[in-house]
């Protein structure tokens, strides 16, 4: 697993985006829901991704105090 998932995550959020847009047809307000789900959804896919890129590749490498130092 690496930056593919990332990938291959957001073409399932667009195809959920681009679902929601004909799925919403037929309730009373359909600009709303449609605006609030790919909203939802974008927005719950941007936090993902950036926390799970974070964690594949952080930027400060972690230092550990408890190593022994051999002379």
């Amino acid at each position: 697993m690496g930056g593919a998932l990332v990938f291959w995550i957001g073409l399932l959020v667009v195809g959920l985006c681009v679902g929601a847009m004909f799925t919403f047809k037929s309730m009373t307000d359909p600009t709303l829901w449609r605006t609030c789900t790919v909203l939802t959804l974008a927005c719950c896919y941007l936090m993902w991704a950036i926390t799970y890129l974070a964690q594949l590749h952080p930027i400060i490498i972690p230092k550990r105090d408890d190593l022994r130092i051999d002379l």
